[in-house]
């Protein structure tokens, strides 16, 4: 991998991530597209360069991680990703990170579902508890992060899939998207840090320039993605996300897969 293709795979880290668009899908595929050799080290770059978006998130909402209530909600909803992925990690590393069919797929359905979703769902007034992401119930915590788990499989989209399931209980728009940006600080973080831990080993030492590279642009990028798509979620629907996915899977399918 070179430097210029950290760069790219870090300007759609940093963009993809709390899109509702799969981070992790765009850079399987980016990575087949740029012809960048299967390895060790590429799984867990696309892993572990996601430090860069937690930076982002950190420096945006720092204030939120200071608040003990929010803290215990994100605990609670950290725990069944934390569980699923831990027991999976192997199938998620050995295979499913390296199947550009498996997110080619899960872009489309994923597409489909929230094309459906939103024709479909009519947010009305709801109880204080759910105003924002501090009060938050914590039985509400939990099922996000079951919702969160299914994310596990790349393409699937982790944003797309907290924010979704938080609109199914109920939660305001606003509401679960921001905790959806500050769940990914301890899902992410405990991803990339359990990869590195049983990994490092195997870089070299060109390999963590490269991903420090990676890490900043993608923090970077990530910075601008945050404030850009809080203020569209409060205006437009996330219809134009999945006509976006649905292209994406097709396109790449015929010109790639097939």
């Amino acid at each position: 991998m070179t430097p210029l293709d950290a760069i790219v795979l870090g300007l759609l880290e940093g963009a993809a991530e709390f899109l509702p668009v799969s981070s992790t899908g765009h850079l399987i595929l980016a990575s087949d597209l740029l012809a960048i050799p299967e390895s060790a080290f590429l799984t867990s770059f696309i892993i572990a360069i996601q430090f860069g978006a937690i930076g982002a998130v950190l420096l945006t909402y720092w204030r939120s991680f200071l608040n003990i209530a929010v803290l215990k909600r994100l605990f609670v909803a950290f725990l069944p990703t934390a569980i699923i992925g831990f027991t999976l990690y192997p199938l998620i590393k050995g295979v499913l990170l390296k199947s550009e069919l498996t997110v080619v797929i899960a872009l489309f359905v994923g597409g489909v579902l929230l094309i459906l979703f939103e024709l479909l769902h009519k947010e009305e007034a709801r109880e204080v508890e759910t105003d924002t992401f501090a009060t938050i119930p914590y039985k509400k915590a939990f099922l996000i992060g079951l919702f969160q788990s299914i994310a596990v499989i790349p393409g699937v989209s982790r944003s797309a899939a907290t924010i979704m399931g938080g609109l199914l209980l109920g939660i305001r728009r606003a509401a679960i998207v921001e905790f959806s940006f500050l769940l990914a600080v301890p899902t992410m973080g405990a991803a990339t840090s359990y990869d590195l831990l049983k990994n490092y080993e195997l870089f070299a030492d060109a390999d963590i320039g490269i991903l420090l590279i990676g890490m900043a642009t993608a923090f970077i990028t990530a910075l601008i993605v945050l404030r850009i798509f809080l203020a569209f979620i409060k205006r437009y629907t996330f219809i134009p996300f999945g006509v976006y996915r649905i292209i994406l899977a097709i396109t790449f399918f015929f010109l790639v897969l097939y």
